[in-house]
């Protein structure tokens, strides 16, 4: 059987369930165990993260269409770095560590979406810095 990436992403089974949020809700506080990654599919959201002194800030905002919260996928234990949290209503497949360490494994398409995505993020983060460090 083939598979379908776009299914997958659609659907809930195995190690996925679809969550939805209303504006204001959590989907993830700073601190807590990583233990899954969302795909959000409709919606906008922020991460924030909060300073040993109270201090926060926007890291990043997300919209629909991409796997946004990430490094679970490797590391057992991990924690979350940021809050992340609904702009508006969102929707969202979770998807559990165990199931998205198999699929990144068996399905090649899967794997190369999420390494595009993880490439583009990077690059987009690097960006910020720069423009950032020498307030362009």
């Amino acid at each position: 059987m083939t598979f379908n990436l776009a299914a997958f992403l659609e659907e809930a089974g195995v190690g996925r369930k679809v969550v939805h949020l209303q504006p204001k809700q959590v989907f993830f506080s700073q601190g807590d165990a990583a233990d899954s990654i969302f795909y959000l599919r409709t919606g906008r959201a922020k991460l924030t993260v909060v300073s040993p002194e109270g201090k926060e800030a926007t890291v990043a905002l997300l919209s629909a269409g991409g796997i946004h919260w990430r490094g679970v996928a490797g590391q057992r234990g991990a924690l979350h770095l940021a809050t992340a949290t609904a702009i508006v209503v969102c929707t969202a497949l979770e998807i559990a560590r165990e199931e998205m360490i198999r699929v990144m494994h068996e399905e090649h398409s899967f794997s190369d979406m999420y390494l595009k995505f993880l490439l583009a993020r990077s690059m987009r983060t690097q960006a910020d810095l720069v423009r950032s460090a020498f307030q362009l």
